[in-house]
């Protein structure tokens, strides 16, 4: 028996965490996104839409419940915090739960502490779980919840407060308040290092709920007369104190004292690699390079969306290879291999394993039609992908990276920039594989148009026009520029960077790659040779040349006209004086 998906509905403050939250989930058959949501009216308001929905299609009105539409909601736990007028994200837990008593609800918190488990069970919360939880627990936390909702469920254990010695409540109060304190200590400690802008967020954010949950715990659990308040966990404790003033403000965002560079250990390469790429994705994804791009046809959100498929696909990859225990030296030989892979497992994640467009009245599965063009996509792009053992030696073993000839340990800055700059281009590079077939079978059916691309690429004249320009730019690419890469040692990588795409040189030894050239791409070599042979001295030369005809017009005919032009001068000088003087000599007479 084929089981309906579970209608989820995503509430979150965050566009882009709403955006690779709702892909990843959308990928599994399990699980159906029917709406999201950014704050607490909106959410209410799109709920109660979708119970009256439902109530009104139900051909039984006493069987229509509220998840006849959602069957659950999955909440931010800081919902509000920059925003005072906006409902908190536990006290919205609540009013869903006041006003949909069987709805489930999951909260999830960028900390996992056992007192926010304790807030949102008290709230009325299904579950919980962390932001950063991986998809496959995050699916199974779900699948827990939709089938016993009647316990908060945790990804890795149940919740269970010890019982203690002098009362439940007195114990839960005063360890929760240690344990907050102990984790905003911490944060304040971390402060004083040199951290990425991307991490600064995150320990603001982390704080920001820490001082909520603080706030909660006083309120909600009741304080006895004879229990002392503990100093860590007054109002005027780290919130208040100079050292933490300086770096965190409310209003989202965080500034940190920054005096030396934070270490990096070995396990956090992968993780600080792929978050890097995952922030930059938000940065726009317009391509400032003057190289034309399959992905410049799609819409800003179609691209991000491809993007954000690629980088999860990637990021599945290297599970995969860590489970099967690869060793390095495989990676030398199947790495385009692997790459392959990625490129089949986004087409079918991005388009759908079954979507058939209507191509000249007939319809066919467009997947299958797109991985006919394999061995193109294969030659064209995924061959050219420069660096992909190295990087994937860098993420899955920590192995240290070749740069400008010199190499640094997998830790440095060095390597972790380096090999964000690779995996940018792969991203970029698997995404036009993606849309090469597309354009090359589908280009004109009218359902792709309307959803996939830009409103300035979507007449006939257009895509024809940016169809030829993809054409030259390989025919260049073949003839001139690839050859001439290998002939400067150097690879061109596309990276992302706050303006959009743009191009980037590194250098990386090619010898052997030079020495099988041949035909019109050896001819590109030795004409790109016999340039930096000839121009210096031809410069030479005809500056040579240049100085000689300067000092002959100079210093010779200038000079000459100069003298006979004084001559002419100096002659009308002298008949002017001479008629000027016998005039005066008839006028005295």
């Amino acid at each position: 028996m084929v089981l309906s998906p579970l209608n989820l509905f995503l509430v979150d403050e965050d566009p882009v965490f709403r955006l690779g939250l709702r892909i990843w989930l959308d990928q599994r058959p399990e699980f159906q996104v029917v709406g999201e949501a950014s704050t607490a009216e909106a959410t209410l308001q799109q709920l109660a839409n979708l119970q009256t929905t439902a109530t009104t299609t139900a051909t039984d009105a006493s069987i229509a419940t509220p998840s006849a539409a959602v069957d659950m909601v999955i909440l931010d736990l800081g919902l509000g915090q920059g925003e005072p007028e906006q409902l908190p994200g536990l006290e919205l837990c609540a009013a869903i739960k006041r006003q949909f008593p069987q709805l489930p609800v999951l909260v999830l918190s960028v900390g996992g502490e056992a007192v926010l488990r304790a807030a949102a069970k008290h709230m009325g919360a299904d579950g919980f779980g962390e932001r950063g939880l991986p998809v496959r627990e995050l699916a199974r936390l779900i699948q827990r919840i939709a089938t016993r909702p009647e316990s908060l469920a945790d990804p890795s254990q149940d919740v269970s407060v010890p019982e203690p010695i002098e009362g439940p409540i007195a114990f839960l109060r005063t360890s929760s308040l240690q344990q907050i304190a102990a984790a905003m200590t911490d944060i304040e400690q971390q402060a004083t290092q040199r951290l990425p802008y991307w991490y600064r967020l995150m320990l603001a954010g982390k704080y920001r709920e820490l001082r909520t949950a603080r706030w909660l715990v006083q309120r909600i659990l009741p304080r006895s007369a004879s229990m002392p308040i503990p100093p860590a966990a007054r109002e005027t404790n780290v919130a208040s104190s100079p050292a933490s003033s300086n770096w965190v403000e409310s209003a989202g965002s965080a500034m940190i004292n920054t005096t030396s560079p934070p270490p990096v250990f070995v396990g956090d390469v992968r993780t600080r690699v792929c978050e890097a790429v995952f922030r930059k994705l938000q940065f726009p994804l317009d391509n400032r390079s003057d190289i034309p791009l399959e992905i410049d046809i799609l819409r800003s959100d179609k691209a991000r969306e491809l993007m954000y498929t690629v980088l999860r696909a990637f990021e599945s990859l290297l599970d995969d290879l860590q489970q099967a225990q690869v060793l390095p030296g495989q990676l030398e030989i199947r790495g385009q291999e692997l790459i392959h892979d990625v490129w089949k497992t986004v087409t079918v994640d991005f388009f759908g394993r079954y979507y058939t467009p209507p191509v000249d009245g007939l319809e066919q599965p467009m997947v299958l039609a797109l991985q006919q063009d394999e061995g193109v996509v294969q030659t064209a792009i995924l061959d050219r992908i420069p660096e992909v053992p190295a990087l994937l030696a860098h993420l899955l073993f920590q192995a240290s990276l070749d740069i400008d000839g010199e190499s640094y340990v997998a830790t440095t800055p060095e390597a972790l920039r380096h090999s964000q700059f690779l995996l940018e281009n792969l991203l970029i590079h698997i995404g036009c594989a993606v849309m090469q077939p597309v354009l090359n079978r589908f280009a004109e059916v009218e359902t792709l148009k309307r959803v996939l691309y830009q409103r300035r690429i979507i007449s006939t004249r257009d895509i024809t026009r940016f169809r030829n320009e993809l054409s030259w730019r390989y025919r260049w690419d073949l003839w001139v520029n690839e050859p001439k890469t290998i002939f400067e040692s150097q690879y061109r990588l596309f990276v992302l960077t706050p303006q959009g795409i743009q191009k980037h040189a590194i250098y990386a030894p090619r010898q052997e790659e030079l020495a099988a050239l041949s035909g019109t791409q050896y001819a590109t070599t030795l004409a790109l040779e016999a340039r930096d042979a000839i121009a210096p001295r031809l410069r030479s030369t005809l500056s040579f040349i240049g100085s000689g005809v300067v000092f002959v017009l100079t210093e010779v005919v200038g000079r000459g006209i100069g003298l006979v032009g004084r001559g002419i001068v100096k002659g009308i000088g002298s008949v002017w004086q001479d008629s000027r003087f016998r005039q005066r000599q008839r006028d005295e007479l």
